[in-house]
């Protein structure tokens, strides 16, 4: 049987190359090339080009709510696929702000099975979070992880750490200002650095006097989704075919509720879909103030089938335990 979408691709990119707009750094490439491989896998007789964008938040060395928040992740490679630049925009889903609409005419047309979303701690002898002194200084640039260390652990001190992670791990060897990290273990496994992992912490809420720090993931953490021009037919047909529908399903129960909460990049917001052994949707999410003193958590199923009631419910949950308040608080 001959294969029609194999043919269309072919004719769609007879006179170039089908680009992917990426991030410049070595997570973000890594990325994009097993989007590649995806496509050269499915349809060999195209050819594939990556193309690097330097974007607003990896020029920036400092706060990102200054420059504009999450949405500085990914705006110059919006642009660039808007004006037919790039074909493909291949982006870490926790990046893409749930406050700031898609640009008109795109979609996000596959989300990849997700990767490992758990948190780790990184230092440079081993050691875990418990065998920290009080006044140790933790490096992270995620507003979620200082809340829910400042839950866990108030007695130590966080520092906004910028940068590629691989540039995050040399700065903790070679300087000597921080005593761990806090990183994505999805991160680390693509740039083949789990070695450097002394502990993974938990996703599930713990009590504060459990003496285990727990991180609850961000919204859309270890999902890379790829997003392209809806009226670019062929385009959007590869990519329903890589489109993993249970990641999908996770995905829109999360930014549903991110976007009923209208979280900015200054937010503290945290949630996590997965299905339980019965076969319901479950959704955890939670939203803290800046240094994790106060917070609003809800756990709540629903059908598979219907994920984005079941965002709305848990985000509508929030908002009546005070979300709005904690949220509007971290604006000052």
């Amino acid at each position: 049987m001959a294969d029609a979408l194999g043919a269309l691709l072919v004719e769609r990119f007879s006179g170039g190359s089908l680009r992917l707009g990426t991030r410049t750094s070595p997570m973000a490439m890594h990325q994009a090339q097993r989007v590649a491989d995806l496509i050269i896998g499915r349809a060999p007789a195209v050819k594939v080009e990556l193309i690097p964008i330097k974007t607003s938040a990896d020029l920036w060395p400092g706060d990102l709510s200054e420059l504009g928040g999450k949405g500085t992740f990914t705006k110059e490679i919006d642009r660039a696929l808007m004006a037919a630049q790039v074909d493909i925009a291949v982006h870490c889903m926790k990046d893409v702000p749930g406050d700031v609409p898609l640009p008109a005419g795109t979609a996000f047309g596959a989300y990849l099975p997700r990767d490992d979303v758990r948190d780790v701690v990184v230092t440079r002898d081993g050691s875990t979070l418990a065998d920290l002194p009080a006044g140790a200084l933790v490096g992270t640039s995620s507003v979620r992880r200082r809340a829910q260390l400042g839950l866990y652990r108030p007695d130590l001190r966080t520092e906004r750490i910028r940068g590629a992670v691989g540039s995050r791990v040399a700065k903790l060897d070679t300087d000597g200002r921080y005593d761990a990290l806090i990183l994505a273990c999805a991160g680390l496994a693509r740039l083949e650095m789990l070695d450097r992992v002394a502990e993974v912490l938990p996703i599930e809420f713990l009590p504060a006097d459990g003496g285990r720090v727990a991180m609850v993931p961000a919204v859309g953490a270890g999902i890379i989704g790829i997003q392209a021009r809806t009226a670019d037919v062929p385009v959007m047909q590869l990519l329903d075919e890589f489109n993993h529908q249970p990641t999908a399903r996770d995905m829109l129960a999360e930014r549903t509720m991110l976007h009923m909460l209208r979280g900015h990049c200054n937010s503290p917001i945290a949630g996590y879909a997965t299905t339980t052994p019965d076969g319901q949707l479950s959704l955890f999410g939670m939203v803290f103030n800046r240094d994790g003193s106060a917070w609003a958590r809800s756990l709540l199923w629903g059908d598979p089938g219907d994920p984005a009631t079941l965002g709305s419910r848990v985000a509508s949950d929030l908002l009546h335990q005070g979300a709005r308040y904690l949220i509007t608080a971290t604006r000052k």
